[in-house]
């Protein structure tokens, strides 16, 4: 039987209404600030999906575009402004920045009160120690999507392809919380096939297209595909083979699945760092 596909659509939709709706509840503007460095096409839509998705759920935005040449001196005073701007919720540093800048240093910067994408050092470090504050929206948003279908975790293996600060470890992290036992691989990996094989939930997340296949997939398993890789003829693919949708019992669709929940989850991280922030609850870094 073929495998039942999650729809990150619908789900990412279920979640930006009830963000809208703890907006509304809030009761106090909330607002997102972007900094978008360079004329990379993919990034100037993210972010643009970004606002739009931000002023449907009733949260405030203000977009900063800087062409590739920028000095950094100038992003970082940029992200110093928006540090100390009480009207801000959230800041977020759209990656990849231009090859002259230091993407750690701006990260760095970035209050970790605000760091709505979870990338800042001390919010890293506190996912570590298990007790998260601000977390990565796409991990967040795969863990969303393994409770809504029910997906046992205790006990389970879970095989993680992918090492990067973004998916890869904050993704190990949230698994091993719930109290999964949990195997990290990537690309010097030797025989990828022997983890892959043991998952009850693999989470595929290396930009390398076609890289899990269907004889690497444990009949029945939980397949994640959290790549986004574009073919020589323009189509998007995940990492994950379309023949494992013959073995998998529940897997996520590219495009479809994950990508949708990120932007859902960063809205959410919103809304929690103006809560922490105007509410009294500590936040991070306070």
């Amino acid at each position: 039987m073929p495998a039942t596909l999650i729809d990150g659509k619908a789900l990412a939709l279920e979640v930006r209404a009830q963000v809208a709706e703890d907006v509304r509840a809030f009761g106090q503007p909330v607002c997102l600030a972007t900094i978008l460095v360079g004329d990379d096409p993919a990034s100037h839509v993210y972010v643009g999906s970004k606002h739009k998705a931000s002023h449907e759920a009733g949260i405030d935005s203000r977009d900063h575009r800087f062409p590739a040449d920028t000095p950094e001196s100038e992003i970082l005073d940029l992200i110093a402004e928006l540090n100390a701007d009480d009207a801000v919720d959230g800041i977020l540093v759209q990656l990849p920045l231009p090859e002259h800048m230091d993407e750690p240093k701006a990260l760095r910067a970035v209050d970790p009160a605000k760091d709505v994408d979870g990338f800042h050092v001390l919010n890293a470090g506190l996912l570590y120690l298990g007790e998260p504050a601000l977390t990565p929206a796409t991990p967040s948003g795969v863990m969303v999507m393994l409770a809504k279908h029910g997906v046992e975790l205790k006990g389970k293996e879970a095989v993680v392809i992918g090492r990067s600060e973004i998916v890869g470890k904050p993704m190990a992290m949230m698994l091993l919380a719930e109290h999964a036992t949990v195997t990290i691989c990537h690309s010097r990996t030797v025989d990828l096939a022997s983890h892959t094989r043991r998952a009850d939930v693999l989470v595929a997340a290396v930009g390398r297209a076609g890289l899990v296949t269907a004889d690497m997939v444990k009949p029945g398993a939980v397949v994640i595909d959290v790549a986004m890789n574009r073919t020589a003829e323009g189509k998007l693919v995940g990492d994950v083979d379309r023949g494992v949708a013959e073995v998998a019992g529940l897997l996520t669709p590219v495009p479809g699945g994950v990508g949708p929940m990120t932007i859902a989850m960063l809205l959410r991280n919103t809304l929690t760092a103006a809560q922490h922030r105007r509410v009294g609850v500590a936040a991070p870094g306070s």
